[in-house]
């Protein structure tokens, strides 16, 4: 009787043991979690048995616990993990051993489908510690109604002098009711970020080694925002009056990544028809008309007990075309898939935007956009960057190149880094 019981007991572990085996946990916030659970079908045809558990643990609390776990060795971490590209290197930085180094498994393989803008925050030297999932490429979402009132030709604006210009018609036809965008003059430096990069330049180097953030292309950017800030063509808000203004017809247009499309159709639901995309305008003409803000991949912590299981979910979410598609029209989050760009659906009409084929504008601009680094100091950079920017439109300093030598030095002594010369 011993014996058997001994035997029901050591069967009955090894099929527990099997059941974990066999169920992947992933981590993710918001609307990534019905996004990639709309894949597990198409995993489980491949891997039958297999269960996929998709948590929303909200967007703060996945990098803090994602923190907490590597600081404690991987212990409570999921198997799959979804990451901020602009927080990534924190984690490379801080706790390189805490993630896979995808070549391993195969990944290496993946290197050409993606743009080189999306590899740049996840990957140190050879080694790939994440997938890029959805990107943030920057375009004008704008109110056709609103341009047409003005007498505004879309299809004139190519550079941002163009767009200042756009704005003074708004502010004639509208005695000033409308603007053309908002900025979040001390609550962000969103503008600058994607302006700069539009420049090919950011805080740091590529290689993460230096602060350059007063170097031209920088400069440029800086100049650019300042001049639509003293056109008086923007508004002055955060993320919520920003929305607000857009509801109330105060707003005609919104800078910003692709993902903004789900904010306008969920919060303007009544204004569909009404908007229409278009390009960013570019710095000088023929300039590079676009950039990046936001984005995100994902990764498999090494203490995951399925790597192989995790690595094909990763693969079938975000390489395969027809999952990326439906992840993109049916939850408005614009992939990194560069084979998508010959898809025929992308060319189909888009009813809330009167029938433009919006995605094939903006995914258009993925190979064009310049590859920057955040490295683990980016939330520091960022934060001293706020302060100049709102210092510099307010009229502080008396040019760009003298703000951003300014932050340079607060930057460097913030991280250590040396300033480019």
């Amino acid at each position: 009787m011993l014996m058997r019981r001994i035997l029901v007991a050591t069967l009955a572990l090894a099929i527990f043991g099997l059941a974990a085996a066999q169920t992947l946990t992933v981590w993710v916030w918001d609307i990534n979690k019905p996004a990639l659970e709309s894949t597990i079908e198409s995993f489980q045809a491949m891997h039958p048995g297999v269960e996929v558990v998709v948590e929303d643990i909200g967007n703060g609390n996945a990098y803090d616990r994602g923190l907490a776990g590597c600081a404690a060795g991987g212990l409570g971490m999921p198997d799959v993990y979804l990451i901020e590209n602009n927080e990534a290197e924190v984690f490379w930085a801080t706790f390189p051993d805490c993630f896979l180094d995808l070549r391993d498994l195969g990944a290496s393989e993946l290197l050409p489908l993606f743009p080189d803008f999306k590899w740049a925050e996840l990957t140190v030297g050879d080694v790939i510690h994440a997938i890029p999932y959805d990107s943030g490429p920057t375009a004008m979402f704008y109110r056709r109604d609103l341009y047409e009132q003005a007498g505004i030709d879309v299809g004139a604006i190519e550079t941002w002098d163009d767009y200042i210009a756009a704005g003074q018609a708004m502010n004639a036809a509208t005695d000033g009711a409308v603007k053309m965008g908002t900025v979040a003059q001390g609550g962000d430096d969103e503008w600058f970020r994607m302006l700069a990069n539009q420049a090919g330049c950011f805080y740091f180097d590529q290689a993460a080694t230096e602060v350059t953030v007063a170097q031209p292309g920088c400069v440029s950017a800086l100049d650019t925002l300042k001049r639509l800030y003293d056109a008086d063509v923007l508004a002055v808000g955060g993320w919520v009056e920003q929305i607000q203004l857009l509801q109330n017809s105060a707003a005609a247009s919104a800078f910003f990544g692709a993902w903004y499309d789900g904010t306008i159709r969920a919060e303007m639901p009544d204004q569909s028809g009404l908007w229409g995309v278009y390009l960013t305008p570019a710095q000088a003409p023929g300039g590079v008309r676009a950039s990046n803000i936001g984005g995100s991949a994902l990764a498999i912590p090494a203490s995951s007990e399925n790597p192989e299981l995790a690595y094909d979910f990763i693969k079938n979410a975000l390489a395969d075309e027809e999952n990326q598609l439906r992840i993109l029209f049916e939850y408005g989050l614009a992939p990194s898939l560069l084979p998508l760009l010959d898809s025929p659906q992308l060319a189909e009409g888009i009813g809330f935007y009167d029938g433009q084929a919006i995605w094939a504008d903006i995914l258009g601009t993925l190979g064009e956009v310049p590859a920057v680094a955040g490295t683990q100091f980016f939330q520091e950079a960022r934060e001293v960057m706020i302060g100049i920017t709102n210092d510099y439109l307010d009229g502080n300093f008396g040019s760009a190149q003298e703000a951003l030598d300014r932050a340079a030095q607060q930057i460097s002594q913030a991280t250590g880094l040396p300033i480019a010369r």
